[in-house]
């Protein structure tokens, strides 16, 4: 007879939301609603009696939980691996998650996030090794890439065969032994580091790991559960989507100097762009135009004011920044 128990599961909406203030790609970190503190992402179950759409659902949580009105949102994968809410033998509800990618502006919500339990907080916090502006990070030669080679050498694997090895991954996913940094593979580098028991989250989810628990410094700030693993979800997707899709100016004001937006494309992409290479990439894709005023903000010679151009959503399929290799 085939067996008849059924696990309950409980479907959850959790949303990334991204805003850049002061040259910084920040995230925005919700109240837990039990201890009170910041421990992870917006969050919140889908009740579909309430919610016609998850995209409601997840809208009505964010609002809830932080006091802001989110606009762009696009869904970016669902997360079910067992031990994501508890521990990997747990009996209990089943819970799986839809994340969300969103961009605001801080100045739109400055007055609404006083008031709640919530707050931005630059997301290379979680990140240290994704921030390449000022060069390659020193946390990648020490003390990541010999915890790497050490698990690499290890042998002891509980998860599946992969077609390539993991000094092969190590090597794509960190850039090392020739192999060029791709600022894509957020999450690739993550999950690496997360089945070499490497971060919190793997420690807290009881993996084994290759070095000694007392002998491995925290890689960055854990998240709850596994939000970081979602945020590495969309940090990698907005990357991703800079090239092809206008995005970029969803978290712009309306009006901006090319320092401005240069310097927004980099906080994100974790990279720095030639300032005349990135300009002339801005006119080819005629994504912006003059709106005749400028700004002394700076303090220096008055700077050009733009706009975003909306017209070329309509003149092509994919308005895009196609950024180069690294300079």
């Amino acid at each position: 007879m085939a067996d008849t128990h059924l696990t309950p599961i409980e479907v959850g909406l959790t949303a990334a939301i991204v805003a850049v203030e002061a040259e910084e790609p920040r995230i925005l970190v919700a109240a837990d609603p039990k201890s009170g503190t910041r421990a992870g992402l917006p969050f919140g179950p889908f009740d579909p009696l309430s919610h016609r759409t998850f995209e409601i659902g997840l809208r009505n949580w964010v609002a809830a939980q932080t006091a802001i009105n989110v606009g762009y949102v696009e869904q970016l994968y669902t997360f079910g691996d067992r031990g994501r809410h508890a521990r990997p033998d747990d009996t209990g509800m089943h819970m799986i998650s839809v994340g969300y990618l969103a961009l605001t502006r801080m100045s739109d919500n400055a007055a609404a996030l006083r008031e709640a339990h919530a707050g931005f907080e630059p997301w290379y916090r979680f990140f240290p090794w994704e921030d390449w502006r000022d060069g390659r990070p020193g946390i990648l030669d020490q003390p990541i890439v010999p915890l790497l080679e050490r698990w690499a050498k290890s042998g002891k694997s509980s998860e599946p065969p992969r077609p390539l090895g993991r000094s092969e991954r190590m090597r794509h996913c960190f850039g090392i032994g020739g192999s060029p940094w791709d600022e894509e593979k957020v999450l690739d580098r993550y999950e690496l580091l997360y089945e070499a028991g490497l971060v919190e989250e793997a420690r807290r989810d009881g993996r084994e790991a290759t070095v000694p628990r007392g002998k491995i410094p925290p890689l960055g700030e854990a998240m709850r559960f596994d939000h970081r693993r979602i945020l590495a979800t969309a940090i990698a997707r907005l990357r991703a989507k800079l090239k092809y899709r206008p995005v970029v100016f969803e978290l712009m004001p309306d009006e901006f100097t090319l320092t401005d937006l240069q310097r927004t494309v980099e906080a994100i992409s974790g990279r720095h762009l030639h300032k005349q290479n990135f300009r002339r990439l801005v006119e080819t894709a005629a994504l912006v135009e003059p709106t005749g005023e400028t700004s002394t903000a700076t303090g220096g010679r008055p700077a050009a004011l733009f706009r975003f151009r909306r017209d070329v959503v309509q003149e092509r399929p994919a308005p895009g920044l196609r950024l180069g290799g690294r300079s």
